[in-house]
């Protein structure tokens, strides 16, 4: 099992050496030559794929500088750079076989604020949601609003010109630059604003020469470039002058310009004034149609924004963890499907606002009565927590869509076409019998206000055949927007789609942008072969360009299917989300490395899987094979060191995931991180040798039985000083918590109402067995924090209840975690085995942890299948909810509580602090939900020495500013992991729920 890099994947000798010359120069910044990083920045979140040379990240402007200098020496002028951002783009735009420029990392700085003069200095590095949180404190916020502002940066902005929800009124992000800051190919710094038509005469001759040339050609250049909001071109030739050529801005051609021109590094844009009112109108349509034909009568209402979604993203979505957040503001119609939504938003002055809900409701109501433009039923909401969830719901779209079952998958490539307004319905009507002609499904969303909407056809990049449709539809669907008026690229830029161009501009037009090309980049180092080349000759790029479906058909079907969370990626990048309190990949979050994300995660797992394949290795065969001996094992781990395997870089990126499985519920297409990390690890380690502190990790659950017959001497011997000196350097442990004292068992010997007698109580009548619960122990609360457990047990029985503790039985989640399948299997089968034989009791069965909790329900059913029974263990609060709870008679409490919930609970089962909540309520306490992300423990992975410095700089990152403006009995966690991490960085043990509870009891 040894997948080596082939001629075509190592770096080449040209740009080896430049790399090297670049760390021996001044550059500040990070090289990265791995492969796994290579693999990983090879996709965005298009169908393509370009494996780039090396990546490089720079910390400043002069760093861009250092490495664009280095590279006009004689002997490096074969090397070609791409800027990047966020890596949203749909069509390629920032991929290359060169060098990629990612200004994400560092270049992430709102440098200055100006809200007396309405306007921002960013470093274009930085995320829009992020400039918007620092805008916010200031009641100004960057408007352009794009599905993807959560983890697209400003920069990859510019450089498409985006813009999004709202744009009728906000605009595009070329009309909010107001300078930019770039870095020309000779090193030099362009810097560019607004300037007047005499002030041209003093600039350099290129940009002399281009003044000159869009003002000689501006009657051409008005008449072919289309009458759209949305006019992406490349080169906005329309734009550099002002209407009565006054005015010249150079920043105009920036924008827009994909990193082709220059490298921009710093931006002065304006800012816009929050809103003083905002409203939401959600209405419901019989069909898709009907929302469509009825949206230019809501543009004429005033709308600030109009957005639409057909009904096949609308059932995506509520087969989603988002649909929970919003399914109160879009509830069914009675007797009706919902086959179209508009999603209308009235923003500013507070009376002006309620004016045109008002005039729009009456207008609604009206055409509801009459069964007039097909509209079911609205409904509207102004609390801005609401419309911010509708909007996540829409922004979730684009992810949405990949969730589709089946082969085949709806794809971008032609899905940001605009047309005329007016022209929309009629434009799409026919689009969609375009699609339907070669058989394929799509869904259907977008800004119906500016005439764009995304259409994305189901296509399966692995069939050659429907790789050669795509080509086919593409060129249909440029043919049919031009026949409307409009541009196949209305939004998302044009990447590799250049070759479109000279027919939509014609070919003065063309060869006019191609000069452009030419004045700033000669020799076309730039991004090259996307938009325009600077001979006007063909591009290097085009449609028809690589594509991940063609690496990913090299691997055999039967291994797509055992890895399905590994192929299923597609892209979208939610994994990016920049938000401390997002709980997605926190080992991103942590490392700002997307080789530890879970696209980066898949990516690489795709590569391992292609090369085995591609060396004649059956995965399949391989997992079921018994792990080569020890000696074996030791040489090939020694070799390890010396001879290059990418298993070794796929062992980089899977060991960092802390296996919170945020991302099996937040990425819109579920993909389970530690499932296949799960799988690599036992196949890694059939030829490697495992770590030590593995099986320490995996045997705790069964030894901890026999530690706790001698509590107090284990504890002696694992907390002093030297042994946990010992442990750390012999075994790579940390911080191990102690063994409770009095033991679970010593605290309930004379407790007979909680002993197990299986006989017992299968003699309880049927009627009564409801009065009794049974508690399913976890190896945490049992063991490390008995007292918890016991007071579980007494808020049963305050509650009038019968509790019963079920045996101690392994859950086998630290197995699964490193990777023993074979191991999970059978621990699995037996824990199923004994719980499907107690579910016939037909009483209710609770756990205390979330993590093993939800275990049975995910891991188990995952490796067991129809051999998993039937049972099912609730977690605390699920079964309180589903009790009466009237009856109780809890003493007044004033005190205020904080709920910081397991990160796998809360996004396994989003609404579980609204059950708290509750709950909390019933017993007449207040109690606040924080979501605060991961704190970084994720079951043992905070005790691995190895993890500590990240397990810190989590906490840090999400708990610690939670935590710290609580006083600690305020806090609940629900989580054992999480109360550990609070015990070990706050100093005091936090409470569970259940402990509170019982206090209003008491």
């Amino acid at each position: 099992m040894l997948p080596q890099l082939s001629h075509n994947q190592t770096i080449e000798p040209v740009y080896l050496s430049y790399l090297e010359a670049l760390e021996q120069s001044d550059f500040s910044g990070d090289v990265d030559k791995r492969y796994n990083t290579r693999v990983v920045q090879a996709t965005d979140n298009s169908v393509y794929q370009f494996i780039p040379q090396a990546v490089i990240y720079p910390k400043s402007q002069q760093d861009v500088q250092i490495a664009i200098k280095l590279a006009n020496q004689e002997q490096y002028k074969q090397v070609t750079f791409s800027p990047r951002g966020g890596g949203t783009g749909t069509n390629g735009q920032s991929l290359t076989h060169g060098i990629i420029i990612d200004l994400s990392r560092y270049l992430t700085k709102v440098l200055e604020v100006n809200a007396e003069e309405g306007w921002v200095k960013v470093q274009t590095g930085v995320v829009k949601d992020a400039l918007n949180d620092a805008l916010r404190p200031h009641g100004f916020f960057f408007s352009p609003d794009l599905s993807t502002s959560n983890r697209a940066t400003v920069g990859g902005m510019i450089n498409t010109d985006a813009s999004g929800a709202g744009s009728l009124v906000y605009g595009k992000t070329s009309d909010h630059v107001l300078g930019l800051s770039s870095v020309m190919l000779d090193g030099s710094i362009l810097d560019t604003t607004p300037i007047s038509a005499e002030q041209t005469k003093a600039q350099a001759d290129f940009v002399l020469n281009i003044a000159d040339l869009c003002r000689e050609k501006r009657s051409l250049i008005l008449d072919r470039f289309p009458d759209l909001n949305r006019f992406l071109t490349g080169y906005d030739l329309k734009h550099i002058w002002n209407d009565d050529l006054t005015q010249f801005d150079l920043s105009r051609i920036l924008t827009g310009s994909e990193g082709t021109l220059s490298i921009i590094t710093e931006a002065k844009l304006n800012i816009t004034p929050l809103p003083k009112k905002r409203l939401m109108v959600n209405i419901k349509y019989d069909s898709f149609e009907s929302a469509l034909r009825h949206a230019p009568d809501l543009v004429k209402a005033n709308a600030t924004v109009v957005e639409t979604i057909d009904s096949k993203v609308l059932n995506l979505a509520k087969e989603d963890i988002i649909w929970h957040s919003v399914s109160d503001l879009i509830s069914d119609v009675p007797n009706q499907e919902i086959d179209g939504l508009n999603m209308v938003e009235f923003a500013g002055e507070p009376e002006d606002v309620l004016q045109r809900l008002e005039h729009l409701k009456t207008r609604l109501d009206a055409q509801i009565k009459e069964q007039q433009a097909g509209v079911l039923d609205y409904q509207f909401t102004d609390d801005a927590n609401s419309i911010s969830k509708i909007y996540a719901m829409r922004k979730k779209a684009v992810g949405l869509l990949g969730a589709t079952k089946g082969k085949r998958k709806p794809l971008a490539f032609a899905e940001d076409t605009a047309v005329p307004p007016e022209n929309l319905a009629d434009f799409i009507m026919e689009f969609r019998a375009l699609l339907d002609s070669h058989k394929l499904n799509y869904g259907m969303f977008g800004h119906v206000d500016a005439g764009v909407l995304h259409v994305r056809p189901a296509l399966d990049m692995c069939d050659p055949n429907d790789e050669k449709l795509l080509k086919v539809v593409s060129d249909e669907v440029a043919a049919l927007t031009m026949k409307y008026g409009g541009l196949m690229w209305g939004e998302h830029g044009k990447g590799v789609r250049g070759e479109y161009a000279p027919a939509v501009f014609g070919e003065e037009l063309y060869q006019i942008q191609c000069q452009i090309k030419r004045a700033f980049d000669p020799d076309n180092r730039l991004n090259p072969g996307k938009l325009f080349a600077p001979d006007g000759g063909e591009l290097k790029y085009n449609v028809d360009s690589k594509k991940r479906g063609s690496f990913d058909r090299e691997i055999p079907v039967n291994i797509r299917d055992s890895f399905p969370d590994v192929m299923n990626c597609n892209g979208n990048g939610l994994c990016f989300n920049y938000s401390p309190q997002s709980p997605m990949c926190p080992s991103y979050k942590a490392t700002g490395d997307r080789i530890h994300s879970p696209k980066g995660r898949t990516g690489v797992m795709r590569e391992w899987l292609r090369l085995l394949s591609k060396s004649g290795v059956d995965i399949n065969q391989l997992a079921t094979e018994k792990p080569q001996g020890v000696i074996s094992r030791t040489i090939n781990t020694v070799k390890a060191k010396n001879e290059y395997d990418f298993s070794q870089e796929v062992m980089e990126s899977l060991q960092g995931c802390l296996a919170c499985k945020a991302c099996s519920s937040q990425c819109p297409v579920k993909v389970d991180v530690p499932k296949f990390r799960a799988q690599f690890f036992d196949i890694y380690y059939k030829r490697y040798l495992r770590p030590t502190t593995d099986y320490l990790v995996a045997g705790i659950e069964q030894s901890l039985p026999m530690m706790a017959k001698v509590p107090r001497l284990m504890n002696a011997l694992s907390q002093n000083g030297f042994s946990q000196w010992m442990m750390q350097k012999t075994l790579g442990y940390v911080d191990a918590p102690a063994l409770s004292v009095p033991t679970l068992n010593s605290q309930l010997k004379q407790h007979d109402a909680t002993s197990y007698d299986l006989a017992k109580l299968q003699a309880i009548p049927v009627s009564e067995r409801l009065n009794y619960v049974l508690i399913v122990q976890d190896p945490f609360n049992s063991f490390y924090d008995a007292q918890l457990v016991v007071k579980l047990i007494k808020f049963i029985e305050k509650l009038g209840l019968r509790p019963v503790l079920l045996p101690y039985k392994p859950n086998g989640k630290p197995i699964h975690i490193k990777g023993f399948l074979e191991r999970f299997a059978t621990v699995a089968k037996d824990s199923a085995d004994f719980l499907t034989q107690i579910a016939k009791l037909d009483m209710p069965m609770i756990g205390l942890d979330p993590a093993l909790v939800l275990c049975y329900r995910d891991e188990y059913q995952e490796i067991l299948g129809d051999k998993c029974g039937e049972f099912d263990v609730l977690l605390v609060n699920e079964w309180l909810a589903k009790l009466d709870l009237n009856g109780i008679n809890p003493k007044a409490q004033s005190q205020k509580f904080t709920l910081m919930n397991h990160c796998t609970e809360a996004t396994a089962r989003p609404n579980s602090g609204n059950e708290w909540k509750q709950i909390f309520s019933l017993f007449g306490l207040e109690l606040e939900v924080k979501s605060l992300g991961c704190c970084g423990m994720a079951g043992t992975y905070g005790h691995e020495l190895k993890n500590l410095e990240r397990s810190k700089k989590l906490y840090d990152l999400s708990w610690k500013g939670g935590i710290d403006v609580q006083q600690p009995e305020q806090v609940l966690v629900t989580g054992f992991s999480c109360r550990s991490q609070v015990k070990r960085f706050a100093g005091f043990r936090s409470q569970h729920p259940v402990e509170v509870l019982l206090e209003t009891l008491d």
